[in-house]
């Protein structure tokens, strides 16, 4: 236990801050009554191409043959989603890489795969795009799942042996926050069949699920996909532009109030997104206000309590900074 409570200290030294409390969700466990195994997340403050090849380093040793790269493309001339000269150079030290997408669930840029394609050339991407369901989906087993067995995805995730997920960190209207797990739980489910399964459910609405219940589909989606690739997926979460709006918002998401942080990275879905929201917490009020409030007005920290409760990964972890 003292051991895990120097790795709080230093997440705290890491961003120059002390004494900052955890707010009142109860649903976000203290770094001192975390239980479970200690976990990797590695940490760089430089956002680059080369401090996210650096950063890749320490997690895919087991990102082999053909490799799914998992990122949001971003709305039509979006503001904060991780563009491409940050992303293709880095793309280009990863041997087998295709960006990997799916169609949205709500009209706009990318309701239909030829409106992605258009949205996909307008952000200025030239690197190699799959839309997985493009061509239909499939179903993944969701193994002890909270309320799924099984989660539709878009059929193309097949072809793929290994999955990176690059994430930029941020706000999301429905989930609070949008980080490793959101990525792909949303950004594999196919457009029409699976995100209506999470976000619909039982509800009849289409928009009927929300606060915990739609954390926990999500966490199902998620699992499916961590299970499918098995040892062959890994996580990166580039903490910039943080907006409490998702990148699906656009032009329309709110302007950026937090100082950019770095880059983390880990094999452990669940470490590397509490890691995130920690980091987060450790900002200054001031800047990290309005987020948080997202946060804990969704209910989004149900995603890191449902993620260890299907066995994800840790919420426990030693930040290692490759900066040093």
């Amino acid at each position: 236990m003292q051991e895990f409570k120097k790795i709080a200290l230093f997440t705290l030294a890491l961003l120059g801050v002390c004494g900052v409390g955890f707010a009142a969700d109860p649903t976000l466990v203290p770094l001192s009554k975390r239980t479970g195994k200690i976990s990797k997340v590695y940490f760089t403050r430089d956002i680059s191409p080369k401090g996210l090849e650096k950063i890749y380093k320490y997690v895919g040793k087991d990102i082999t043959d053909k490799v799914a790269v998992k990122l949001h493309t971003g709305e039509p001339h979006g503001p904060n989603f991780n563009p491409p000269s940050l992303v293709e150079p880095f793309l280009a030290t990863v041997p087998n890489s295709t960006i990997v997408e799916t169609n949205t669930y709500y009209e706009g840029g990318r309701y239909t795969t030829a409106q992605h394609r258009k949205t996909i050339k307008t952000n200025g991407w030239t690197w190699p795009i799959d839309i997985m369901d493009e061509h239909g989906a499939v179903m993944l087993p969701v193994k002890n799942g909270l309320h799924f067995k099984e989660m539709s995805m878009g059929k193309d995730i097949l072809n793929y042996d290994s999955m990176l997920v690059l994430t930029h960190f941020k706000g999301h209207t429905m989930g609070g926050f949008g980080g490793s797990m959101k990525n792909i739980a949303i950004g594999c489910a196919d457009g029409r069949i699976g995100k209506a399964m999470i976000h619909t459910g039982n509800s009849g609405s289409q928009w009927g699920i929300s606060k915990e219940p739609f954390m926990e589909n999500m966490a199902d989606s998620a699992k499916a996909v961590v299970d499918h690739f098995g040892k062959h997926i890994t996580f990166i979460n580039v903490l910039r532009n943080m907006s409490v709006s998702c990148d699906c918002e656009g032009v329309a998401a709110e302007p950026v109030k937090m100082d950019n942080i770095g880059i983390l990275a880990s094999t452990d879905i669940l470490a590397v997104d509490q890691a995130s929201v920690d980091m987060v917490y450790a900002v200054d009020d001031r800047q990290s206000h309005d987020l948080k409030e997202r946060i804990e007005s969704r209910r989004g920290l149900r995603q890191l309590s449902a993620m260890k409760e299907l066995g994800m990964g840790s919420d426990r972890y030693e930040i290692i900074d490759i900066d040093k």
